[in-house]
């Protein structure tokens, strides 16, 4: 079995509840409030800026240089769909940009799903080895491959929820996770037992906060005081 198999098969639980999540098919049918959706983008627009971050340091401590380009670019990609995302979908929902300073966005906007997530992700690509980075980070690009690639064939009658699911459900981004999936199960042969046990925690934890960056959205969640 190949690592990667490994490491689905910890979550294939999990990805089932994502599948049947009110908020993704809500998607596909047409009927998730726009309010759920903008709390989507908004916090999601939020979590990239850290996710960028782990994205940098897993390529810092990559020993290919073939994964240190990869998990670079895609840190930059992270960073590019938080601006289009804003502009985008935010416009399009009638938003305006959250307030920024010079020391970032104000971190009351920064919810408590969100903020959860994004500490488990910087804490394994500090203090974790390369291999629990990996593990940490790979649910975000794996997970919306295959809710895009499933929700595909389905869209949506809404024009703005069919767009979302076309562009994780589309080649492009498609291409990019089977380029991940491939450095993951590279480190197959190279990981200690311990280590892989430690990289499967950290892959199974991120997949729960993936199901319930989506919950936040779909209860509106905010910070109770």
């Amino acid at each position: 079995m190949s690592l990667t198999d490994d490491l689905w098969s910890d979550i294939e639980s999990i990805y089932a509840e994502i599948l049947q999540h009110p908020f993704v098919r809500g998607l596909t049918d047409g009927t998730l409030p726009r309010t759920a959706f903008r709390h989507f983008v908004e916090q999601d627009s939020l979590y990239l800026r850290d996710y960028a971050r782990a994205l940098a340091l897993c390529g810092a401590r990559a020993p290919q240089s073939s994964a240190l380009r990869a998990f670079v670019e895609d840190a930059v990609g992270a960073l590019a769909a938080e601006q289009e995302m804003l502009a985008g979908f935010g416009a399009e929902l009638g938003d305006e940009p959250p307030p920024a300073s010079g020391r970032g966005y104000p971190q009351e906007l920064v919810l408590p799903t969100t903020r959860a997530y994004t500490s488990h992700l910087l804490a394994a690509a500090y203090g974790g080895s390369y291999a629990e980075a990996v593990g940490a980070v790979l649910p975000c690009y794996w997970i919306y491959a295959r809710v895009g690639e499933h929700l595909l064939a389905k869209s949506s009658p809404d024009p703005l929820y069919a767009r979302w699911i076309a562009a994780y459900g589309d080649e492009a981004f498609q291409s990019v996770v089977r380029r991940v999936l491939e450095l993951t199960d590279a480190l197959g042969a190279e990981v200690s037992a311990p280590e892989r046990d430690r990289m499967r925690e950290r892959f199974v934890t991120s997949t729960r906060y993936e199901w319930m960056f989506w919950d936040a959205a779909w209860q509106g969640e905010r910070w109770p005081v």
